[in-house]
């Protein structure tokens, strides 16, 4: 069983902090704060460590049995500012699929996030970009993007929703959807086809756990 879970308990007891509350400010359901706690689940996503952290007023170092003292303070550290972004649902890094919406799940990321909401990756198309399956991709809205952006891409008349890098050539009525992988083919709208094509907004940031 990790060492975690007891401490996480520990510490928000001591706090007088409730589950109700734990679990709103990372994004999740009671029901997931108390198996943390139980130990019930084997492992835990680093945003919600450092939430913990940052609640529970320790560091995730401690948390998770890496140090001993709980109030261990660097010079050169400064705490980071969480905020709740829902998470919509998948995009694929591949080729497009149905991008079913959640908006029931949150992300916990940093404040500094320029973004409206984020998406989970799906497959490997934009692995050249450091996005790999099962990343966090954080999408500002917007209706269009420079050249070259990677955005997020709804197509098939707003049936399947696809992550890659865009190019539109507004003189020869040509849209291009290019993959960060060579084993993906280019996805190509011209001219009525282009009516097909919604973007969603701009990829701003992604996050990764570590493996």
């Amino acid at each position: 069983m990790p060492i975690w879970n007891e401490r996480i308990h520990e510490k928000r007891t001591e706090k007088g902090i409730t589950l109700a509350q734990i679990a709103d400010r990372l994004g999740v359901t009671e029901a997931t704060a108390q198996r943390y706690e139980r130990g019930n689940i084997k492992s835990i996503p680093y945003e919600h460590m450092c939430a913990y952290g940052e609640i529970l007023n320790c560091s995730p170092a401690y948390l998770m049995g890496w140090e001993d003292n709980s109030t261990v303070m660097l010079n050169n550290a400064y705490p980071i500012e969480l905020k709740r972004f829902p998470l919509v649902g998948k995009i694929a890094c591949g080729k497009p699929k149905y991008a079913n919406e959640d908006r029931e799940s949150y992300v916990m990321a940093g404040t500094d996030i320029k973004a409206d909401f984020c998406l989970k990756a799906s497959g490997d198309s934009m692995v050249g970009a450091r996005i790999l399956d099962g990343d966090i991709v954080f999408i500002r809205k917007q209706d269009t993007v420079e050249n070259g952006e990677i955005a997020a891409v709804v197509v098939n008349n707003e049936s399947e929703a696809t992550l890659k890098r865009l190019f539109y050539y507004q003189e020869k009525g040509l849209l291009i959807l290019k993959a960060e992988n060579p084993a993906f083919e280019d996805l190509i709208f011209q001219n009525e086809e282009l009516n097909e094509v919604h973007i969603l907004g701009k990829a701003v940031a992604f996050q990764s756990d570590v493996k």
